[in-house]
C-alpha cells in the first residue's frame, strides 16, 4: 500500500510541474486533464502526508524512550505516544479506501429522472415528494438545482420531471438513488382509511461534456411545438417548445420550461447527451457485473430499493436492509445517513474484492 501512496504522492509533484510548464499552460485540453487528475488525488497525498507526520513523530517519541529521562518527561513522551499511535490505524483506513478505484464520474453533476409509476395520482404525488427531497437534499450540500423538463398533474405531484443538479460530487452520492421507491400511505383521496402502495422509478445520469458524447447534427431530428401546461392548456402561443430525436438509438427528448427555444433546445441537448452517455456505460458496464461484487444496487431503475411507510414513520433501504424511523427528516432532505451507510457497504465490498 505505501508504495502505491508514495508513488501517488510523486506524480503529484510531477503535475505541480507541469501546470507551471508553458507548454501545458497554453494547451486548453491538458491544462484541465493534468488539474482533473491532481485534483482526483489531492485528498490521498493530504492524507498520506498527515500519516507520514503523525507516524515520524510516534518514532520519534519512541526513541526518546531510549534517552535518560526523568519520570515527568517520560510519563508525558508515554502520554504523546498513547495519543500519536490512536491516531494511525484510522488514517490507514483512510488510505485504504482513497487508493480504491474511483468512479469516473463521481465528480461530475448529474441528471435525474422522477416518473409516477404504479398507482395513479397517488404515484404522482408521491413523484413529487421524491422531487422536493432531492432538492431540499442538494440545497443543503451547496448544490444548484434546475428543471429541465416537468408534466405536472393538477393535484401538485408530477407524471414525470427531469432536473439537473449542479454540484461538485453531487453523482458520487445520487447515484445511489438509481432504482424503483415505494410508498405506503393512506392516500389523501381514500376515505376507507385504506393504506396504499404506489410507486415512482428514479434515474439518475452523470452529465456528459461533449467530449465524452459524439452527437452528430445529422443523426438529430428537431422539432418546435408550442408549449402546452396540465390539461394540455396552452401556456404560449409560439414554437418554443422542442424535441429531440436521437435517430441512431431512437432516443427523445423534449423541452418546454423556457420561453425561449433556444434555451429548450440546451437543455434538451443536456438530457440527450446524458441518456446516450449513461445507455454507453450501462453497455461497457454489463461486460463484467457479473464478476463485480462491489456495486451496491446502483444499476436498473426497476430494482425496487427502498419503501417509505406512512403509518409507522419509517424508511427502509432494501439493498443493505437499513431501517430508520425518520421518514419525516429523510423527505425533508436529511438524506445522509442513508447515503453514508450506501457507500460505506460499497467501499467494504470493494475492500474485500482487492482483498480477493
Amino acid at each position: 500500500m505505501f508504495d502505491r501512496l508514495q508513488a501517488v504522492e510523486e506524480r503529484y509533484e510531477r503535475l505541480n510541474e507541469l501546470l507551471m510548464d508553458p507548454d501545458v499552460i497554453s494547451d486548453t485540453n491538458k491544462l484541465r486533464e493534468y488539474s482533473k487528475e491532481q485534483s482526483d488525488i489531492e485528498q490521498t497525498v493530504q492524507t498520506y502526508r498527515e500519516y507520514k507526520e503523525v507516524k515520524g513523530q510516534y518514532d520519534d517519541a519512541r526513541e526518546m524512550l531510549n534517552d535518560n529521562l526523568d519520570d515527568e518527561m517520560y510519563e508525558m513522551v508515554k502520554m504523546e505516544m498513547e495519543e500519536l499511535q490512536d491516531r494511525i490505524p484510522p488514517l490507514e483506513d483512510k488510505l485504504r479506501v482513497l487508493l480504491l478505484p474511483k468512479d469516473p464520474n463521481d465528480d461530475k453533476n448529474v441528471i435525474v429522472e422522477i416518473r409516477g409509476a404504479a398507482g395513479g395520482d397517488e404515484a404522482a404525488l408521491f413523484a413529487g415528494d421524491l422531487y422536493r427531497m432531492y432538492s431540499r437534499f442538494a440545497e443543503e450540500q451547496g448544490w444548484k438545482t434546475e428543471v429541465i423538463e416537468s408534466n405536472q398533474t393538477g393535484i401538485g405531484g408530477f407524471k414525470e420531471v427531469i432536473f439537473l443538479v449542479n454540484g461538485k460530487g453531487a453523482y458520487s452520492k445520487l447515484k445511489y438513488e438509481n432504482g424503483a421507491h415505494r410508498v405506503q400511505r393512506v392516500p389523501s383521496t381514500e376515505s376507507g382509511g385504506r393504506i396504499h402502495t404506489s410507486t415512482a422509478t428514479v434515474a439518475v445520469m452523470p452529465e456528459a461534456e461533449e467530449v465524452e458524447v459524439d452527437i452528430h447534427e445529422k443523426d438529430i431530428r428537431v422539432d418546435t411545438f408550442a408549449s402546452s401546461g396540465p390539461g394540455g392548456q396552452s401556456v404560449n402561443t409560439t414554437m418554443s417548445a422542442v424535441r429531440l430525436t436521437h435517430l441512431p438509438t431512437n432516443t427523445v427528448v423534449s423541452c418546454q420550461d423556457e420561453k425561449s427555444q433556444i434555451k429548450n433546445k440546451d437543455k434538451a441537448m443536456k438530457v440527450l447527451r446524458a441518456r446516450i452517455y449513461d445507455k454507453v456505460q450501462k453497455e461497457e458496464q454489463a461486460k463484467y457485473d457479473e464478476t463485480r461484487k462491489s456495486a451496491v444496487g446502483t444499476g436498473d431503475r426497476s430494482e425496487r430499493i427502498r419503501t417509505y411507510n406512512f403509518p409507522q414513520s419509517r424508511v427502509t433501504d432494501h439493498r443493505i436492509g437499513l431501517t430508520i424511523q425518520k421518514l419525516d427528516q429523510i423527505l425533508h432532505g436529511k438524506l445522509d445517513e442513508i447515503i453514508d451507510a450506501l457507500i460505506v457497504e460499497e467501499q467494504s465490498k470493494a475492500m474485500e474484492e482487492a482483498g480477493e
